[in-house]
């Protein structure tokens, strides 16, 4: 999962980087693994800082003061295809034709078949393991074949239409063509989000555009109009005009479901859905499960979130219940977030670096914790044995997402199911695996009932990790296998220490 922003300044006296490294720092939920921006200056001329770490490790005075020019792109990146490695950090730039330089967020389903035609046919070299080098590629690929000195947005039209019939899987993407303007596109069933939007510059002269992953970063940075890019819709945004054509119109229709359980901040409407109220409403429809499961038994003493994700239904759930809402548990806001974290035993040991359990809400009570979901079962295990480490008589536990089944192949890096605790087992295997008394998990009809609440027009979600099915309709038990293994937990911690021998394209030194 990644976060993704771009934008262009009317006033080409101002410079675009201030306001990308705030961008970033909105979207830094999204990824903690690397941060980068490339800006475009005088003549076409860009200019790159990227590398790994957090947001404000990587972006130092001077690097910044050297991102010159009123118009850029930038990224923060949780690796779901690739490795961690520093030469991975995005966006990534190809130099011919006219200069381009992406951000993507998701992940291809046909990198291979891609990767094999840019080799042994487009004859592109392809520096790294990432799919997004090969999204860019196959765009630069695209516009290579026009011949032209200068490009127009039809030819910008024609390169992403037939991208979108060469690339399959989830992609929303930010592009810029030096000297040009910024694109803005999303995959055909719109599975991972994008937003656009204006503002009247400051110098009174015409309007600044901006896109981003969720709308929370253009509220916050006063845009107006704000809208979501439409599936299969392109957005060109040159110095003079905004031109925007919706090139692919499919029947299904699926943004990911796990955006508004999870990994979307709760002040972001995503695809005409705010993502709180959709938590809340996730509550209710948890707390009438809970009440069903638990009936004439009900001996809950205190309902208590794990944070953050998890407050909003939470609360509504606690009010449904009619039981008191505490929150139970500190957190040290320094520690990142521990499903985005590479490797078991890091999650394991973040855990209780990250929280911290106040006996007084648990010694003698019957708990109910709420959390977003159960994925590896590492967090809750440990916060469950936090409860009863200070004291807690019962500790059960309430997910408001349905069990998670399968693999993630858009760009969710979940995709073993040998890492996930409810894959093969029953509510009650999950619940001696974790420690719990009792688990409660959501029903899926009820998690979709409570995000389309809010957008009746969306009739379809992807909701591949609690059903196993893909609206891409193209991932094979083959595939699947492949990805385990390129994915595995411990591919990933080696590839850290090999990435002496990739070229430093990529380095801001």
């Amino acid at each position: 999962m990644c976060g993704i922003s771009a934008l262009l300044l009317a006033d080409s006296s101002q410079v675009a980087v201030g306001e990308l490294l705030e961008s970033l720092g909105l979207l830094q939920h999204r990824g903690q693994d690397a941060a980068g921006i490339v800006t475009c200056g005088h003549k076409g001329r860009l200019f790159q800082c990227k590398g790994n770490g957090m947001v404000r490790d990587v972006f130092t005075p001077p690097r910044l003061r050297a991102l010159s020019g009123n118009m850029g792109v930038a990224h923060v990146r949780y690796p779901t295809a690739g490795t961690p490695a520093d030469s991975e950090a995005q966006p990534f730039y190809v130099n011919s034709p006219y200069g381009i330089a992406m951000a993507h967020n998701g992940n291809l389903t046909n990198d291979s078949e891609l990767r094999h035609f840019l080799d042994y046919e487009a004859h592109r070299h392809i520096n790294t393991d990432s799919d997004s080098e090969l999204l860019l590629n196959i765009f630069a690929n695209n516009l290579q074949k026009t011949g032209k000195f200068r490009i127009n947005e039809q030819d910008i039209f024609s390169a992403v239409e037939g991208l979108y019939s060469e690339c399959r899987g989830a992609y929303a993407v930010t592009a810029m063509l030096a000297g040009f303007g910024l694109i803005g596109f999303r995959d055909p069933h719109g599975i991972r989000p994008l937003v656009f939007g204006r503002r009247k510059s400051l110098s009174g002269k015409g309007f600044d555009y901006m896109f981003a992953s969720e709308s929370v970063v253009l509220d916050a940075l006063d845009f107006t109009d704000i809208e979501d890019v439409q599936p299969g819709e392109v957005i060109i945004v040159s110095k003079s005009a905004v031109t925007r054509r919706r090139l692919v119109v499919e029947e299904t229709i699926a943004p990911c479901i796990f955006e508004y359980v999870y990994f979307a901040r709760p002040d972001s409407t995503i695809d005409g859905i705010p993502v709180y109220n959709a938590r809340l409403d996730m509550g209710v429809k948890l707390a009438r499960k809970v009440k069903q499961e638990l009936g004439d038994c009900m001996d809950i003493d205190v309902v208590i979130p794990v944070p953050d994700t998890s407050r909003a239904a939470a609360l509504q759930l606690s009010h449904e219940l009619g039981l008191p809402y505490r929150e139970g548990f500190n957190k040290n806001r320094y520690v990142g977030r521990t499903f985005i974290m590479p490797g078991q035993e890091m999650r394991r040991k973040s855990v209780r670096r990250k929280l911290n359990a106040m006996p007084t809400e648990f010694k003698d009570r019957n708990v109910l914790l709420v959390d977003d979901s159960i994925v590896r079962g590492t967090t809750s295990q440990e916060i469950i044995q936090m409860a009863r480490d200070v004291g807690a008589k019962k500790v059960y536990f309430a997910s408001a997402a349905p069990a998670i089944r399968y693999p993630n192949v858009y760009g969710i890096d979940m995709p073993s199911r040998t890492e996930l605790v409810a894959a093969g087992n029953s509510d009650e295997d999950v619940s001696a695996a974790i420690g719990a008394d009792r688990v409660f998990f959501q029903d899926l009809d009820d998690l979709v009932a409570s995000c389309r609440l809010f957008n009746p027009k969306i009739t379809t979600f992807d909701t591949s990790v609690f059903d196993g099915k893909y609206v891409t309709g193209d991932v094979t038990p083959e595939y699947l296998e492949k990805l385990e293994e390129r994915r595995a937990d411990c591919s990933k911690l080696k590839a850290d220490s090999a990435d002496n021998e990739v070229i430093g394209l990529h380095n801001y030194k």
